[in-house]
C-alpha cells in the first residue's frame, strides 16, 4: 500500500512535468525578445549588414595592393654566350676565332616620393678569348657598380601626385567605412521603428480586446434586463452591433501583429537561427517616457559631426580635389632630371707587353680574380658620373586641356553637393526635433485624455445603472476609452520612435549605443 509521503512526492512530479511540458510547449510556440536584443540579433544576422561588411575589406584589400608600388622590385640577369667565327683581323689568330663570355646583373630599384625612382645595379662580366692577341686582361673579370636617380621636375613631380593611387585608396575604404557606418545606423533605426510599431499593434490588440469584453458583458446584461422587461429590445440590437463592430476590429488588429512580426523577422533574419524557426515574436520591453531634450543647435552640431553621408560626401571631395591636382599637374610640360654615378672595376689574367716592341710574347702577371674586380668596384676609384635633364613639350595637348576642365567640373559639383546634403541634413535634424517636441507632449495630452475617458465611462455606467443613460452612450463611451487607451499607446510608441530618430538624424546611433566599427571590420 502507497504510504501518504510516497503519494505526495509521486503528484507533486506530475504536477512539475505537466508545468514543465506546458512552459515547453508556450516557448516552441513564442520567442521574447528585449529591443537590445533584437539590435543585436540584426546587427549580426541582418542580409544587408552582411553584404555591406564585405566592401570595407574589399577595399582594405586595393591599400594594399596600392602599396605595393613603394615595394623595391629585383631584376636579375644572367647570360651566357659563345662566339666563334672566321679570324677577320690581324690581332687574332689564324683561322677560327672564339669567345666564350657570361653577363651576370643585379639591380633593386626602389620608388621614392615625389614621383623619382632611385636604382643601384651590379653587374659582372667574365670573357675569354683563347686565340686573341694583345689583350692585357684574358681570361677579364669586368664589375660596374650604378646608381642612377629619375626624378621628374615638373609633370609627374609632387607628393599628391607619385600618391595618386593610394590617396585614392585609402579614400575609397574611408568612403567604404562610412557607408557600412550609415548601414548599421539605419539597420539600428529600423529594428527600433518595427519593434516599437509591433509593441503597439500587440498593445492596441488588447485594447481591442478589453473593449469587446466589455461589449459582451454589456450584451449579456441587456439581454437580461430585456428578459424581465426593464429594457426595450432595441437595447440588445444596439450591443450586438457594436459586438460583431469590435470582432471585426479584432481580426484586422490580429492581421496587423502578424504583419509587424514578420516585418521585424525579416530585420532580425530570424530563420538563421534553427532555435528561432517558426517562433512569434514577442517584444519583453514597454514602450516608457524617458525625458529627452536636445535644442535644435545641439543636434545640428552632432549631425556634422557624426552624420556617415556627410563623411562620404567630403570623402569624396576629398578624392576630386586630388584627381584635379593631378590634372593640373598633367599639364605641365615633362622635364627629367637622371644622375649616374658609376663605378667600374677590372681584373683577370694580366699580361705585360714590352713598351719598345710590343710584338715581343707578353709577360704573365697577376692572375686576378672575380672578387678583385669586385673590390675595385665598390671602393669608387674612378670618378665618373652623369646629369642630364630631358624637357618635353606637348603641342595641343587637347587630352590635358579636357581632363583638367572634367576634373574641375567635378571637383565643383561634388562641393555643391555637399552644400545641398548639408541642407537635407538641416532638413531632417529640425524635422526630428519638432516630431520629438510634439510627442512628449503628445504623452501627457494623451494621458490625460484616456484619464478623462475612464471617468466619462465610469460617470455614464453610473447613469446606466440608475436608468439615466442608454447602451448606446455606454458603447459610445467604450469606444471612445479604447481610442483614448490606443492613442495613449500610440503617443508613447512615437515618443520613442522620435527618440530614435534624433540618434539616426544626428548619427549618433552607434555612438549612443556603444557599437563600434571594429566589431565588425576586422
Amino acid at each position: 500500500m502507497i504510504n501518504k509521503r510516497t503519494f505526495c512526492a509521486v503528484a507533486t512530479a506530475l504536477l512539475l512535468g505537466l508545468s514543465l511540458g506546458s512552459g515547453l510547449a508556450q516557448e516552441n510556440k513564442e520567442i521574447s525578445l528585449t529591443l537590445e536584443d533584437s539590435i543585436l540579433r540584426a546587427l549580426k544576422n541582418n542580409l544587408n549588414v552582411a553584404a555591406e561588411v564585405i566592401n570595407p575589406g574589399l577595399t582594405s584589400a586595393t591599400v594594399s595592393q596600392a602599396r605595393q608600388m613603394y615595394a623595391p622590385t629585383i631584376e636579375i640577369g644572367l647570360t651566357g654566350n659563345r662566339l666563334e667565327q672566321l679570324s677577320t683581323w690581324s690581332l687574332q689568330s689564324a683561322g677560327s676565332y672564339v669567345n666564350r663570355s657570361t653577363s651576370t646583373s643585379a639591380a633593386i630599384t626602389q620608388r621614392i616620393p615625389f614621383g623619382g625612382t632611385l636604382q643601384a645595379g651590379l653587374s659582372y662580366d667574365y670573357s675569354y678569348s683563347p686565340n686573341e692577341l694583345f689583350q692585357s686582361y684574358n681570361p677579364s673579370y669586368t664589375s660596374r657598380l650604378n646608381l642612377v636617380l629619375k626624378q621628374p621636375l615638373l609633370k609627374n613631380f609632387g607628393w599628391t601626385v607619385s600618391r595618386k593611387e593610394i590617396i585614392i585608396a585609402q579614400n575609397n575604404f574611408e568612403v567604404s567605412r562610412s557607408q557600412f557606418r550609415d548601414t548599421l545606423v539605419a539597420t539600428v533605426y529600423s529594428v527600433e521603428s518595427a519593434y516599437w510599431n509591433l509593441v503597439y499593434s500587440i498593445e492596441s490588440l488588447k485594447t481591442l480586446r478589453l473593449s469587446l469584453d466589455s461589449g459582451k458583458d454589456l450584451l449579456a446584461k441587456t439581454k437580461r434586463e430585456v428578459q424581465v422587461g426593464t429594457k426595450a429590445p432595441i437595447e440588445v440590437l444596439n450591443a450586438e452591433a457594436t459586438v460583431a463592430r469590435r470582432e471585426a476590429d479584432i481580426l484586422q488588429a490580429e492581421a496587423l501583429v502578424k504583419r509587424s512580426q514578420d516585418q521585424l523577422r525579416t530585420l532580425l533574419n530570424i530563420e538563421v537561427d534553427p532555435s528561432a524557426r517558426g517562433l512569434a515574436l514577442v517584444p519583453a520591453d514597454k514602450p516608457e517616457f524617458k525625458p529627452y531634450t536636445i535644442t535644435l543647435e545641439e543636434a545640428l552640431a552632432k549631425a556634422m559631426t557624426h552624420r556617415p553621408d556627410l563623411d562620404v560626401a567630403k570623402s569624396t571631395i576629398a578624392l576630386k580635389q586630388v584627381n584635379f591636382r593631378v590634372a593640373k599637374n598633367q599639364r605641365l610640360p615633362q622635364l627629367d632630371l637622371q644622375l649616374v654615378k658609376a663605378s667600374p672595376g677590372i681584373s683577370g689574367q694580366q699580361y705585360i707587353y714590352d713598351e719598345n716592341n710590343p710584338f715581343l710574347p707578353p709577360t704573365p702577371g697577376d692572375p686576378g680574380s672575380a672578387g678583385a674586380a669586385f673590390r675595385d668596384a665598390f671602393k669608387f676609384l674612378y670618378n665618373n658620373w652623369t646629369a642630364g635633364v630631358t624637357l618635353t613639350v606637348p603641342f595641343g595637348d587637347v587630352f590635358g586641356k579636357a581632363q583638367y576642365a572634367y576634373a574641375k567640373l567635378d571637383l565643383e559639383q561634388a562641393q555643391a553637393r555637399l552644400k545641398t546634403q548639408e541642407q537635407q541634413v538641416f532638413l531632417e535634424v529640425s524635422d526630428a526635433v519638432r516630431s520629438l517636441e510634439t510627442a512628449a507632449k503628445s504623452v501627457d495630452a494623451y494621458r490625460i485624455a484616456r484619464e478623462l475617458a475612464e471617468k466619462q465611462l465610469e460617470a455614464e455606467m453610473k447613469k446606466l445603472n440608475v436608468g439615466m443613460s442608454t447602451n448606446y452612450f455606454v458603447l459610445t463611451y467604450q469606444d471612445a476609452l479604447a481610442s483614448a487607451r490606443s492613442m495613449e499607446i500610440k503617443a508613447l510608441v512615437d515618443y520613442n520612435v522620435a527618440v530614435a530618430n534624433i540618434a539616426k538624424a544626428t548619427g549618433s546611433t552607434l555612438e549612443d549605443r556603444g557599437i563600434t566599427l571594429s566589431d565588425y571590420i576586422k
